[in-house]
């Protein structure tokens, strides 16, 4: 068990270090992001089909939700990074374990704890200093998108909640299979540069196609807060890439709204966490 575990620790590290990359291949390929997510969508879902095999939709109205939100959200998550800074767009799509917290109270009839609404009263303040420093400019747009983004993800998160015993395997490839349907009715005259076509082969298949099937792999085997821990490295080292490819950096109230987002949603991970295994004990 040892073994597996270090495995999936390894599995883990890696996916996120795949995923980090979305920032910088997403600025190095010059299409419009719809062009880009429908092209993306397509050779990831042949990568996550390939390794499901099999896959079993049910078409329940929770994975239907799930499947459109899982599109609205990677397409977002695009039209963000084209927009605004590659910090900005995945910090502020970070956001989504707070929307969770909302949303789960509203639909789900869960509580809302301590923890919940101070990391909310934290995450906008972070997220007034983004905005507060990208007043006036074009990225002020990105990270709106950005934050919906979020929400979004917040919805893919909820909707597997009601899918306890189906594969999230199907819901994501069932949004993959969406996204790319969509994108075909923005790809009539689109022309492809070889450097268009080699980011988007490493977007769809390393960046998210991989990416997912060692993630799924791993959880099996790694706890919920050592998960959340190790994946904090993909916000972390997304900006890094495009600062090293590019030299894009935020501005320095957006940077400490970032740092003040990503730590309070670190510390509520932790808290959320600790406050389950209680219940579970109890």
């Amino acid at each position: 068990m040892k073994d597996i575990h270090t495995k999936s620790v390894i599995y883990i590290i890696l996916s996120a270090i795949l995923l980090s990359t979305g920032g910088v291949l997403l600025k190095f390929v010059d299409l419009a992001p719809m062009e880009i997510a429908g092209t993306r969508a397509i050779v990831s879902s042949i990568v996550v089909f390939t390794y499901v095999r099999k896959p079993k939709f049910t078409f329940s109205k929770a994975q239907i939700t799930g499947a459109i939100s899982y599109s609205m959200m990677v397409i977002g998550f695009i039209a963000a990074n084209k927009l605004t800074t590659a910090a900005n767009a995945i910090v502020l799509q970070y956001t989504s374990p707070i929307w969770v917290a909302i949303l789960s109270y509203f639909i789900l009839k869960e509580k809302i704890h301590y923890y919940d609404v101070m990391s909310i009263l934290f995450i906008i303040v972070g997220m007034a200093l983004v905005f507060i420093d990208d007043v006036g400019g074009g990225s002020l747009q990105g990270n709106i998108i950005a934050i919906i983004s979020g929400i979004f993800l917040a919805i893919v998160t909820i909707s597997l909640r009601f899918q306890k015993d189906e594969s999230p395997v199907e819901t994501t490839l069932l949004g993959h299979l969406l996204t790319a349907f969509i994108g075909l009715f923005f790809l009539s005259g689109v022309h492809f540069t070889l450097a268009d076509l080699i980011g988007i082969l490493l977007l769809g298949t390393f960046q998210l196609g991989i990416s997912y099937i060692l993630y799924s792999e791993a959880i099996k085997y790694v706890n919920a807060i050592e998960a959340s821990v190790l994946m904090f490295i993909e916000p972390i080292l997304n900006p890094v890439w495009v600062y090293l490819a590019f030299g894009e950096k935020p501005g320095s109230l957006a940077l400490i709204g970032c740092v003040i987002v990503l730590l309070t949603i670190l510390f509520r991970s932790i808290l959320a966490s600790r406050n389950n295994r209680q219940e579970t004990i109890n």
